[in-house]
């Protein structure tokens, strides 16, 4: 900052950009009210089909989006402005009173021309005229004036030059359209980048050197900005993308890491501190970040050349960072592009890059069965935090028809990962017990991901904000369901039950989404065959729903009966959507009357199939062994406690998982948003009797025999049939005349039982 330039400043023309940027973002708040008030809302209304159920609407919503970022960067400019130019006056102020009270001391300053300036006197004492008194001033009062007008002039271009560079970041953070990086003042921006530039300094030095001090302050500081937009792309870019990957290999480098456990969990903090910076970082659209995005890609084949965690390949690294934060979905998907096709070329059993004897990494401080050598487990983590970016990855290919019936139809990436590629545990040894596969129950919480269009461990903690409150919508979309159609066509098909059977980790991700997706199967079996589908009863609930057909849904379904997991999810799933259906279709109307005993006659018919495949599987799993049997029908009996807690608005209940290695909650849907109050007075209502039960007779449901599992079915039917009438009594005769209860329980035990002998799929033998 130039003396003269200070001096002798011109607000006016920053004071009319300042009033300008005030207005333009007053005019952005009201068109981001009508954009989602107006626009975005009425879109969300509209029954569209084809090309607008999608394209149209997902173009409205990022235009609604795009109004957000506009006013928010509005808002954020105008108060950088608006904070420089208070500061810079201020300066201003400062320095002509400095400039004053030099010249009461005799003393001038004056501006050099190529950005110094120097203090003078203004007169020689020899030349005074008699009688004149020159005031005194010594070399201390020269130095302490000019000293004084340096710290003006560097803090006022210490102003200037954050405001410049906390602007220029802004705005690069999009290269098209706006950014959405929100700041109260000048201020906290430039706080945000200094320390981003202090914690660069810190990743720049040798891992090894760094004390376990400095590890904690660096925690210390990804901790408070790591969403920081602003921090983050300064970091990232500041450290690039190797030097971030040689780093945090050397930090998790077992020898240095593991031995010490101050050391260890301090480690292991960073791994998610920095996992998170990175992804806000790759939000960004700048040129920077591009690049960097770029080149990280690149590295994922690459040895790192380094010392540390068995000298590993970029991808090795970053997917274990990338198992936190919320990453950008293009840079996900052409991450995840490359790893696979390297991943493909080196799937040869006995010869993995990632899983073997002389790779002794241990990259992941998250996980007892995971150590992090497998990059597709972290990669798949990711997707699993971000839906948007796995139904992407996933997506249908766009020739399949109506309904997917052909492996020309599934996506590569889905159809390798399910179906081809080698997967190896990534735990420690632990003699012969078999081992859990992290990768494969990763991939399940991709896929739910994908096709949910939550998170896949989505809570409702109070005070978590980094996910959107479960029950708040229902987010499934046509391309949502155009995953989850693959996906009952894989594990629907002639060797479904033997991919259930070999892969058991995936087996609570499949029933999360049997139940997210119970109103379409629903649809798809209350058909004859795939005619005369009953969509009075089961409506879409959105723009594209899945079609399954008749036979793809029965053969789903019974695959997923053979598991005990994900039979218990199902069956929760659809008994809840079928309690919205009794609470949204009292009988208080004809037309009530016959949806209700649809709804019911549909839950007879799906309970079958999945009671009766579970039936089965347990015979042909425990053979003579009816003890063994006789348990696992007694642990599928209580596919309840599934449903203890569930929550409902929005169009969707949430069913938390408690008491069981299902992390997150199950999405199911509902008929109508005004049931959730009911609904949920109901599943209290049965889970205090069930809790009843158990008090009385702890150990009535640790073993039944195949009849008595059949009739505790027809029991549970029973009970919600009852539930049904007992407030409308007229029409308990009406329902007996039409023989519902004789109808329910044939529905149960012969379309069920004896119709899915023909319809489902067999149980899986050994």
């Amino acid at each position: 900052m130039h003396l003269d330039t200070l001096r002798f400043a011109n607000f006016a023309q920053l004071d009319a950009a300042i009033t300008d940027w005030e207005q333009m973002a007053g005019q952005l708040a009201r068109l981001h009210d009508t954009a989602h008030q107006d626009l975005k809302a009425k879109a969300d209304r509209a029954n569209w089909a084809g090309a607008n159920a999608t394209v149209s609407r997902e173009f409205i919503d990022k235009t609604a989006g795009e109004f957000d970022d506009a006013h928010t960067e509005a808002k954020t400019i105008s108060r950088i402005l608006s904070d420089t130019r208070g500061e810079l006056k201020e300066y201003q102020h400062q320095l002509l009173e400095a400039i004053e009270r030099g010249l009461k001391s005799n003393l001038t300053v004056m501006d050099l021309g190529d950005g110094s300036f120097t203090v003078t006197m203004n007169i020689h004492p020899d030349r005074t005229g008699r009688g004149t008194t020159v005031p005194e001033h010594s070399q201390h009062d020269v130095d302490a004036l000019r000293d004084e007008v340096q710290r003006i002039l560097g803090k006022a271009a210490e102003s200037d030059t954050t405001a410049a560079e906390t602007l220029r970041l802004i705005v690069d953070q999009a290269k098209y359209g706006f950014s959405g990086a929100d700041y109260a003042d000048r201020d906290s921006a430039a706080k945000a980048v200094k320390a981003a530039k202090g914690a660069a300094a810190l990743m720049k030095k040798d891992p090894h050197k760094l004390t376990t001090t400095e590890l904690n302050e660096l925690n210390a500081t990804l901790g408070q900005f790591r969403q920081d937009p602003l921090f983050a792309e300064e970091l990232a870019t500041s450290v690039g993308p190797k030097g971030a990957l040689t780093f945090y290999a050397g930090i998790a480098d077992p020898y240095l890491a593991h031995y010490d456990p101050k050391r260890a969990e301090a480690a292991k903090q960073f791994q998610k501190n920095l996992g998170i910076t990175l992804g806000t970082a790759t939000l960004s659209d700048s040129t920077r970040m591009d690049a960097w995005e770029d080149a990280m890609v690149k590295l994922g084949t690459q040895p790192l050349g380094i010392d540390d965690a068995s000298n590993p390949r970029g991808f090795a690294v970053m997917s274990n960072l990338m198992r936190f934060g919320d990453y950008d979905d293009q840079f996900l998907n052409a991450y995840g592009d490359g790893l696979l096709a390297f991943d493909k070329e080196n799937n040869v059993k006995g010869r993995s890059p990632w899983i073997n004897n002389w790779n002794q990494a241990d990259l992941n401080f998250w996980g007892e069965e995971d150590r992090g050598r497998d990059p597709m487990t972290g990669f798949l983590e990711a997707l699993g935090h971000n839906p948007d970016a796995s139904t992407q990855f996933f997506a249908q290919p766009e020739d399949s028809g109506d309904t997917v019936n052909k492996d020309s139809e599934v996506n590569e990436h889905l159809q390798y990962l399910t179906k081809d590629r080698i997967w190896l545990p990534d735990g420690p040894a632990m003699g012969d017990a078999p081992q859990e596969i992290a990768g494969r129950d990763s991939l399940g919480h991709a896929l739910e991901a994908a096709t949910t269009g939550y998170a896949y461990d989505a809570t409702a903690a109070p005070g978590d904000h980094t996910t959107a409150p479960p029950g708040s919508l229902d987010r499934r979309t046509a391309a949502t369901a155009g995953v989850m159609e693959q996906i009952a066509y894989l594990y629907g098909g002639e060797d479904g039950h033997q991919m259930l059977h070999d892969q058991p980790e995936l087996a609570d991700s499949l029933g999360k989404m049997g139940s997210a997706y119970i109103d379409d199967l629903d649809y798809a079996v209350s058909g004859i065959g795939d005619h005369a589908k009953d969509a009075t009863t089961f409506p879409a609930r959105y723009a594209g729903r899945a079609e399954f057909g008749n036979q793809g849904a029965i053969h789903f379904l019974s695959v997923l009966g053979q598991n005990e997991t994900s039979h218990g999810l199902v069956t929760a799933g659809q008994h809840l959507y079928t309690i919205s259906h009794l609470e949204a279709h009292q009988t208080t109307s004809e037309a009530n009357y016959h949806q209700g005993r649809q709804a019911m006659y549909m839950e007879a018919e799906v309970r079958g199939i999945l009671d009766h495949s579970h039936v089965q599987q347990a015979a042909s799993d425990y053979k003579d062994d009816t003890e063994q049997i006789n348990k696992s029908n007694g642990r599928v009996a209580e596919w309840g406690k599934f449903a203890i807690g569930a929550a409902v608005g929005g169009g969707v209940a949430m069913i938390p998982l408690p008491g069981t290695t299902v992390a997150g909650i199950a999405v199911a849907p509902v008929v109508s948003d005004l049931a959730g109050e009911a609904i949920n007075t109901y599943i209290g209502q049965e889970t205090d009797k069930a809790m009843d039960k158990d008090e009385a007779d702890p150990t009535e449901k640790s073993q039944l025999t195949s009849d008595d599992f059949y009739t505790k079915g027809v029991g549970d039917l029973g009970a919600t049939y009852d539930h049904y009438l007992d407030r409308h009594p007229e029409y308990r005769a009406r329902a007996a005349a039409d023989d519902v209860p004789g109808e329910l329980k044939t529905r149960y035990m012969d379309t069920g039982s004896s119709e899915d002998d023909y319809r489902g799929r067999a149980p899986h033998k050994d």
